[in-house]
């Protein structure tokens, strides 16, 4: 798989259907895989936060969720086939698991949420093995959550908590996990459970699921995504300068 390099982040271009094939099989020939999608603000972060950046580095594969990177990487040149969405890739290992009788653990959110995306989960996929689930409000006590992921005979794991906390805490705990997959879904539980409505399809394709979410949740979101895309649009600018001018990919 190709990999590049986007401010500072290496990124593994690949269509959905391409990481569903590899990460199959990475869990078949019992390959540990720690996986995480990279969008507009986690890279920002990324230049602000070394322990993310460590963290997002050290992962096996990392797929690009966000079509402000997907259109920055196209600007410099690269050619990205399409965006790989988390909550999408989620749904696709989802149908994985089914067919290869593969146990799944889901860790995060609100234990309402975490409970209804169980129940979603298991009523979507008949068939679905469903290991153990409990929420994200464990910080208290890690230990004892990694624990009972190791012990519950889940091959993947697949973890709902915001960033920075769930890329640290996958990394911090990966040789503990007992798991053969591990993937951060950020709020994917949230939209599973119906708690929040994912963005239309042409708001998707147009990069537009961020101001979405705005609309969703405008006292919370605006001036994150005000701030960090702003950010973005800086940096990137200063990479097609650093390309187009000087003639190189750093």
């Amino acid at each position: 798989m190709p990999r590049i390099t986007l401010l500072n982040c290496p990124v593994d271009v690949m269509t959905i259907e391409e990481s569903v094939c590899l990460i199959g099989e990475r869990i078949k020939a019992n390959l540990f895989t720690q996986h995480v999608v990279v969008n507009v603000a986690k890279l920002v972060h990324m230049l602000e936060d070394q322990s993310l950046a460590d963290s997002v580095k050290s992962c096996d594969i990392i797929n690009i969720d966000g079509m402000g990177v997907v259109y920055g990487a196209r600007f410099l040149g690269y050619h990205i086939p399409e965006r790989v969405a988390g909550i999408d890739l989620f749904h696709k290992l989802l149908e994985h698991s089914v067919i290869c009788d593969l146990p799944i653990f889901l860790l995060g959110a609100t234990e309402e949420v975490v409970s209804k995306t169980e129940e979603v989960v298991r009523n979507k996929y008949p068939g679905l093995k469903v290991a153990g689930f409990h929420h994200g409000y464990f910080w208290d006590d890690e230990e004892a959550i990694v624990d009972q992921i190791a012990a519950s005979g889940a091959q993947l794991l697949f973890v709902a908590i915001t960033s920075p906390k769930k890329e640290n805490f996958i990394n911090r705990w990966r040789d503990r996990l007992g798991v053969t997959f591990v993937m951060g879904v950020g709020g994917t539980f949230d939209v599973v459970a119906g708690k929040v409505k994912r963005a239309p399809l042409w708001m998707q394709n147009a990069g537009l699921e961020w101001f979405y979410r705005v609309l969703q949740e405008p006292g919370r979101m605006w001036k994150r995504y005000a701030v960090t895309n702003s950010k973005y649009a800086f940096l990137l600018l200063k990479e097609i300068w650093h390309v187009r001018i000087l003639g190189k990919h750093k």
